[in-house]
């Protein structure tokens, strides 16, 4: 079976998407249509900017999905997914390949969550670290064991998980987890704690939005972060979005659970090669392959 997996926030490049624009018909007239509904001409930034402009919140999530939607939507004929999967942000990439989102309504709430997440990041101080070399239930264990708020944000493969919540929780839970034998627990350059109950805020004002948006039955079942299964009603999907972002990422689990349900090649659709990177660390025998 054909998996499509998409990225999330972390995987753009300056110049990303020119080709397509310069390439593509179909391409040009989405990216120019994104300019509308942004308000903005994204396009200027991805194409030209600088990384640090590209690594501007409100920026940075709606190219990641432009890029990725586009891309697959370039692809014609060749393009039937038989499941989906997104990192985070790429759960929404997914689910306008899948059919459940249309393309403008997509782009809207990831607008939209892109906003809502950098205001809730400035109401107090919190980041995230990456843990590399523990098991899951230590990485768990270890966080419980702190005070303040700190969690497992993304599991990301065997062996890498991120934590994330308030920045003094985080750096007392790097120096335990170094202690309980971690190679390496390094905190990193984001601008808040992604994926914990930090984002309350965020997902109240993205629940708002979500509910407001029409979800369609979709062509394909999504595996949403959220509980790396399978899910292909509409309002589930819905669900599952909405708390999505005070919940980890669960992409090791949804990965397996895809290669359990006969995912027998995952094409990574977007900027960067990160998934798939991941994918042959869950999987060594996995097969993967790049749009």
């Amino acid at each position: 079976m054909k998996a499509y997996v998409f990225p999330g926030q972390g995987a753009q490049f300056t110049g990303m998407g020119k080709d397509l624009y310069e390439n593509s018909a179909l391409a040009k007239e989405l990216f120019e249509k994104a300019n509308e509904i942004l308000g903005f001409r994204i396009t200027d930034i991805m194409f030209e900017g600088t990384a640090e402009e590209l690594k501007e919140t409100k920026v940075t999530q709606p190219a990641v999905f432009l890029h990725s939607v586009i891309l697959a939507k370039t692809l014609g004929d060749d393009f039937k997914p038989e499941m989906v999967a997104g990192h985070s942000l790429g759960e929404f990439s997914a689910l306008v390949a899948n059919g459940t989102l249309s393309f403008e309504d997509g782009l809207k709430l990831v607008s939209q969550r892109a906003l809502a997440m950098q205001k809730a990041c400035e109401i107090t101080p919190s980041t995230m670290a990456a843990v590399l070399g523990l098991a899951d239930n230590i990485v768990e264990e270890v966080c419980a064991s702190i005070d303040g708020i700190v969690v497992a944000a993304n599991y990301n493969c065997p062996g890498q998980l991120v934590i994330s919540g308030e920045t003094t929780a985080v750096e007392k839970a790097c120096e335990a987890m170094k202690a309980a034998g971690a190679k390496r627990a390094l905190i990193l350059p984001v601008g808040g704690a992604f994926h914990s109950p930090m984002m309350e805020p965020a997902r109240e004002e993205l629940a708002a939005a979500i509910e407001a948006t029409t979800f369609s039955t979709p062509i394909c079942p999504v595996y949403q972060n959220v509980t790396a299964n399978a899910v292909s009603d509409a309002n589930e999907i819905k669900k599952n979005l909405i708390i999505q972002l005070t919940a980890p990422v669960k992409w090791t689990q949804s990965v397996q659970q895809m290669i359990v349900d006969g995912a027998t090649l995952f094409t990574e659709v977007g900027p960067g090669k990160v998934l798939a990177g991941l994918i042959n660390k869950i999987d060594k025998e996995a097969l993967t392959a790049n749009a």
